[in-house]
């Protein structure tokens, strides 16, 4: 077993010989595979591994980059020019990863569930769906503006009810890697994670960020995260982890 505060997974399993089996699953012609709905990896018989499906809601102003995310963490071409997303997009990724304290190896199944930040505020069952069954919420912001930042706090608060304090609730940072444009300071980051003792994860939204081997490295830290804390916090709730310090 884990300690508290330990990772839960074997960091960068994926991407060593041992996980190439489980990297081709998810590959096809070296770029990342498109399942349909009815698809999922395979695996020979030998290496048949568990699937562990969870539902995370994508949430956070329009235009900051919530589409491209889950096409970048999917590994597949991210929208050029942005249009505001009409209802909800549901985005499954498929996302191997090794268990230290078993060996073994598992796929975490996520269910990205993207909706517009227009047709939440428009439609007011959207939510509930959205949040319905969901595991986490990710609260998107983006470095390039830095309203969206400042909105963090109370958007949280609305979207979390008081009795949702369960859901894992995530703060993701888009289109980190235009620093020339950034408008978020670090500073300003470090003050909000201490405040809210919520970590926040960034990332890039260049072309092709996610797509192919190489993608499969640069996405594989948030996703990673994301399966270590859906997992983690499954165990806490089972009572055979506990929960790590906050941050």
């Amino acid at each position: 077993m884990c300690e508290a505060g330990e990772s839960v997974l074997e960091r960068g399993w994926l991407l060593a010989p041992s996980g190439r089996p489980y990297l081709a699953s998810i590959l096809r012609k070296n770029q990342r595979r498109v399942f349909g709905l009815l698809e999922r990896p395979v695996l020979p018989p030998a290496l048949t591994v568990p699937f562990v499906p969870y539902k995370l809601f994508v949430c956070g102003k329009s235009g900051i980059g919530k589409t491209a995310l889950v096409a970048t963490l999917a590994g597949t071409p991210a929208p050029t020019a942005h249009h505001e997303t009409l209802g909800i997009e549901v985005t499954t990724v498929y996302w191997p990863a090794k268990l230290r304290a078993t060996g073994r190896p598992v796929i975490f199944q996520l269910e990205f569930w993207d909706c517009g930040d227009g047709a939440l505020r428009k439609f007011e069952y959207l939510l509930p769906d959205c949040k319905e069954e969901a595991d986490a919420i990710l609260f998107l912001f983006s470095f390039t503006d830095r309203l969206s930042f400042e909105e963090l706090p109370a958007q949280m608060s609305r979207v979390v009810g008081p009795d949702e304090e369960n859901l894992i609730k995530v703060v993701i940072g888009t289109k980190f890697d235009l620093v020339t444009q950034a408008a978020v300071p670090e500073a300003a980051v470090v003050a909000f994670e201490e405040a809210q003792g919520v970590p926040v994860l960034r990332a890039g939204n260049g072309p092709g960020a996610g797509m192919g081997r190489a993608g499969v490295a640069r996405v594989a830290p948030i996703l990673d995260t994301l399966a270590e804390r859906l997992w983690r916090h499954d165990q806490v709730r089972a009572g055979v982890a506990e929960d790590p310090p906050q941050a």
